[in-house]
């Protein structure tokens, strides 16, 4: 009796809902019952009516009525003539058309178009990353489950059991993520269940921060119904860090690169950092903080006798400390003639031919003393043999007179 009334209650509910559903277009969410009222049909029985249905469980118009077979496990036509399908399914999707023949024999028609919805869970960020390098491609959200042999932090922004399908969407510093396949790429994937038909939704979202960019951007994902007036569910944001990568060292680049300048000429100092157009460089000179705005290059026209001293730069970023330059010297020389002028290039000639006659005669001289050595040499040569004759007559010389002076003293008194 209890279940009777629960029933007839169901019944009446429905029916006013689907008489206001609006214009013959019916919405109805998956496993509830759905009544649908055949307009003009009698109240009592026996009624003159029949229903036709078109849907995903028919191969074609499927034909039910009062005195029809039982079909009450997907839908039943109850004693007042409506159609009642106790638990709507995505098989349900279709047309339902019924023909009613009063008492009077006037017949009277009605068409409704079923559609059907399921809401699904409030869509999560699983295993968000936390931490981002600028400049380089990081995985925000990847496969469920799942970790990339790269080593990036990754996560998936996933919907569950909804249908229709719907949309994904993603949403940095609380406005819509519009990817343009360059600094963000979005890769979706769509999961039906081969037996309820619902789907399941992921989105992979792959980012490149830029450097000198937001240092703790907010990332958060929303579902967007496929049926019109149904809200749309967010996740709750995930805050991340970005980290800037270490910036070379900052260097000092100076125009003459000896850093010597002549009194009134031209001095440039260029600071090479990081290409960031958030850097900020400051210079300092002989260890003073120069007060001037920050720039990069300085430029002296005519450089004065006070411009002399080392200077540095210091390149400040706001996500890591400043960095300064090892220092350079500068040198201001007093004034040099100018090249090129007619002095100049007089001075220039006599100089370069005073140095060729030096080194002709440096040569010259060269030449005449090893000729004099060389003649010298030869000399000596000459003489050695002459002076060995001498001594060989003179030692011959004396080997005779040796004999004769000992027979001499032989034949003595």
């Amino acid at each position: 009796m209890a279940a009777g009334a629960a029933a007839g209650a169901w019944v009446l509910v429905l029916s006013l809902w689907g008489a206001v559903g609006g214009d013959r277009n019916i919405t109805a969410r998956i496993g509830k019952p759905l009544v649908l009222n055949c307009r003009g049909a009698p109240k009592k029985p026996p009624q003159q009516l029949e229903w036709k249905l078109n849907t995903g469980r028919t191969e074609a118009w499927k034909v039910l009525s009062p005195q029809g077979g039982s079909w009450d496990s997907v839908a039943r036509v109850l004693p007042n003539g409506s159609l009642l399908l106790p638990a709507v399914g995505v098989q349900d999707e279709g047309t339902f058309r019924c023909r009613a023949t009063s008492r009077k024999g006037k017949e009277t028609r009605s068409a409704y178009q079923v559609r059907v919805y399921q809401t699904p869970e409030k869509p999560e960020i699983i295993n968000p990353a936390s931490e981002l390098m600028a400049g380089v491609p990081n995985k925000v959200v990847g496969e469920r489950g799942s970790r990339k042999q790269s080593g990036e932090e990754v996560g998936t922004c996933v919907s569950e059991g909804g249908y229709p399908a719907g949309t994904l969407n993603w949403h940095s510093n609380g406005k819509p993520l519009i990817p343009d396949g360059k600094g963000t790429s979005v890769q979706e994937e769509t999961r039906r269940h081969p037996k309820t038909g619902l789907f399941t939704l992921q989105s992979e979202l792959t980012v490149i921060p830029a450097q000198g960019g937001a240092p703790h951007p907010t990332f958060s994902c929303s579902f967007r119904p496929g049926l019109p007036r149904r809200r749309a569910l967010h996740t709750a944001p995930i805050q991340l860090t970005v980290w800037e990568p270490v910036p070379p060292e900052v260097q000092v680049m100076v125009q003459p690169e000896d850093g010597k300048v002549v009194l009134g000429g031209t001095l440039t100092l260029t600071c090479e950092t990081p290409a960031q157009s958030s850097l900020q460089i400051h210079w300092i000179k002989d260890g003073i903080p120069l007060h001037i705005p920050p720039t990069p290059v300085l430029l002296f026209h005519k450089v004065k006798l006070e411009d002399q001293g080392t200077y540095s730069c210091v390149a400040t970023h706001p996500s890591h400390e400043p960095q300064e330059s090892p220092a350079v010297h500068v040198i201001i020389e007093a004034d040099k003639p100018i090249a090129g002028s007619v002095e100049g290039q007089g001075l220039g000639t006599v100089a370069l031919a005073l140095g060729i006659l030096g080194g002709l005669g440096i040569a010259a001289l060269l030449i005449g003393a090893i000729m004099w050595r060389r003649q010298r040499h030869r000399r000596e040569e000459r003489k050695a043999p002459e002076n060995q004759e001498e001594e060989e007559e003179r030692a011959e010389l004396n080997q005779s007179e040796e004999p004769e002076a000992a027979e001499s003293s032989a034949t003595g008194p």
